[in-house]
């Protein structure tokens, strides 16, 4: 059963386990992650955060069988980000389809990635947090008071839970304003041929060849 709650600027279901039979969240659904930290192989994912882009965030938390939760058992949740109809909407991209690799065995594709996409347009700058993209391109403000919080905890806080949707509730408000971006600086194309790397590149981080880059010289 989902717990519901309601902020001022959308409302949020908690699922325990998995998503719910039937939800439909259209063909471009944004997704962010919450872990113990920033080591796939050593940290566990905690939740996964969805939208459709309509003010509504699903939170699934995923609990350990030995913490009495289903564990990664999650067929719904892994069915909707494998599926090749529906596009996967990011920040960091990168990070997330390789935690969710190593978490749940699934490689999640298609997905578009809105860090990637302001690295290739907003050249001017090195702000391309999600803090500040949000700020400067679509008026937003953004708490990250949580960001380092103990995401693995049995039972998420009030606090907690606004702040893993805020990740999630603008993400296509932004893809929308940067893929206008890409589009007026010719390099759309270009983005699209990243992103479908996304998955590839993930894979690579897991394998160690994150440092050194088997791009690099």
């Amino acid at each position: 059963m989902a717990v519901t709650q309601f902020m001022a600027n959308g409302t949020i279901h908690l699922h325990r386990g998995d998503l719910p039979d039937g939800l439909d969240l259209g063909t471009i659904v944004a997704v962010d992650t919450e872990t113990m930290g920033l080591n796939p192989h050593r940290d566990r994912l905690c939740l996964v955060q969805l939208s459709a882009g309509d003010g509504v965030a699903h939170l699934v938390q995923l609990v350990p069988e030995s913490l009495g939760g289903r564990g990664y058992d999650c067929p719904n949740l892994k069915r909707l980000m494998t599926d090749p109809a529906v596009t996967k909407l990011f920040h960091f991209a990168r990070f997330d389809v390789a935690v969710m690799r190593k978490a749940l065995g699934i490689r999640v594709a298609p997905v578009v990635c809105t860090k990637v996409a302001a690295k290739l347009v907003r050249t001017f700058t090195d702000r391309h947090g999600l803090k500040d993209l949000c700020r400067e391109l679509i008026g937003v403000e953004l708490s990250k008071q949580q960001q380092s919080s103990d995401w693995g905890a049995p039972e998420l806080t009030a606090e907690q839970l606004a702040y893993a949707a805020s990740d999630v509730f603008h993400l296509h408000a932004l893809w929308a304003r940067l893929e206008a971006l890409l589009i007026r600086e010719g390099r759309l194309e270009l983005a699209r041929g990243c992103f479908a790397f996304l998955p590839e590149r993930g894979e690579l981080d897991l394998l160690g060849y994150e440092e050194p880059d088997i791009f690099s010289h």
